[in-house]
């Protein structure tokens, strides 16, 4: 079994970690966690609800939809974090940002002009995608460089539960607003949360503009930069057997949470109070899954955690088929609070063991191929479960994508 990375002790340094609660710049990236959040939260279901209620989308129109906000995130991740190594941190994710602003802020101006229709849609969807996995590439890589060594794990939990906050509230702003206002006003309020979090981000300290590579590039080299991140996922035997386990496990669960909603509402005739709370047990879950993730990694060391906390949360998906035989609401209740506390866990010490194991003028890169190995496999599964569900029916595809998710994640306990 493979050692886990060890977590240096502030105390040792020669100059003193200072508290979080107290750490100005790490208190700022929180802020920009629960707004990015919200932000995103209100635009993908304001987007959704755009193209079905006002462009007529269909089912396959709709995974499309969800397909192209994550395909932009595999394939440009690597070469994001190449940018991310050599540009200015602080103004690259400001930038960012701003652009995210103009993109989603496009389809309320269209909309009022009358003139929204699908190409703009996918065309939103995609670039946010792409913007949102640039910044998420940047900010991974922003963390070892604002907080010791030391603090990384209470760090990634800590800005875990930030995002967490948002998640909860911003479902629930999204649908109020859509309600009063419309779907396309009520992105504009996913606007306002974006300008909220360039703001956070320009407050950050000016010497996160400083590349973290300082060598300028030489003619020819970019490739052998991008085989750099490459190569330390490669090199690195737990980080490359994580990443395999994760992009397996992203598959199967990928394609099971594509026809969640479908099976709940159509199969077991969930009525909408009870699809609520099954999505209110998720949040609670992900929120003790913060608060118990530095524990538990400390006490079983960060290799162990994900092992153990990633077959939980594989299991925990063959609720889904299981609440076809089983009572429907406790099954579902029951799968999703399982699997928010296992893979929150499990997140939270993969990135941590990432970000310790990785060298500093690396960590763009090496987030930018871990990134994309996991996001790659979202919508492949998405799309396919769809397809085969459509053929096999949901049942059948629900339990071969757990299966799929169990494989993967027991491949971390093989020698």
């Amino acid at each position: 079994m493979e050692q886990s990375p060890r977590l240096p002790s502030p105390a040792r340094t020669e100059e003193p970690a200072r508290p979080l609660p107290r750490h100005r710049p790490f208190l700022l990236l929180c802020g920009e966690q629960i707004a990015s959040s919200v932000g995103r939260q209100v635009t993908t279901l304001a987007l959704a609800l755009i193209a079905v209620t006002r462009l007529d989308a269909g089912p396959f129109g709709v995974s499309a939809l969800m397909a192209l906000s994550y395909l932009p995130g595999a394939l440009l991740s690597p070469f994001a974090g190449l940018l991310v190594d050599r540009a200015r941190l602080r103004a690259l994710t400001v930038l960012l940002t701003v652009l995210q602003t103009l993109v989603v802020g496009s389809v309320p101006l269209a909309a009022a002009l009358d003139r929204l229709g699908l190409p703009q849609l996918y065309a939103v969807a995609t670039l946010s995608g792409a913007l949102t996995s640039v910044l998420a590439v940047a900010l991974q890589a922003a963390l070892p460089r604002v907080v010791h060594p030391g603090q990384l794990l209470s760090a990634n939990s800590a800005l875990t539960g930030a995002r967490t906050t948002g998640q909860i509230g911003g479902p629930a702003l999204g649908g109020v607003l859509v309600g009063l206002t419309g779907a396309s006003t009520a992105l504009l309020a996913a606007c306002a949360a974006y300008g909220i979090e360039a703001l956070l981000l320009l407050a950050l300290p000016a010497a996160l503009d400083t590349p973290a590579e300082r060598r300028p590039p030489r003619p020819g080299s970019r490739t052998a930069a991008l085989r750099g991140g490459l190569a330390v996922v490669r090199g690195e035997r737990l980080l490359r057997r994580q990443v395999i386990a994760g992009a397996g496990f992203n598959l199967g669960s990928g394609a099971a949470d594509a026809l969640f909603v479908l099976y709940a509402t159509r199969d077991l005739g969930l009525p909408p109070w009870q699809l609520g709370t099954v999505y209110a047990a998720f949040s609670v879950a992900t929120v003790l899954g913060v608060l118990l993730a530095r524990r538990f990694a400390t006490t079983t060391g960060l290799a162990a955690a994900t092992r153990i906390c990633a077959v939980v949360a594989a299991l925990a998906i063959f609720l889904i088929p299981a609440a076809s035989l089983l009572p429907a609401f406790p099954a579902l209740l029951g799968y999703q609070f399982v699997f928010g506390l296992a893979a929150t866990v499990w997140a939270i010490s993969m990135t941590t063991t990432q970000q310790l194991i990785t060298p500093p003028e690396l960590q763009g890169r090496v987030a930018g191929v871990v990134q994309a190995a996991l996001t790659v496999t979202v919508p492949v599964g998405a799309l396919g479960g769809g397809a085969l569900a459509s053929w096999l029916g949901n049942v059948p595809v629900l339990t071969g994508g757990a299966t799929v998710a169990l494989l993967a994640a027991a491949r971390l306990w093989a020698r």
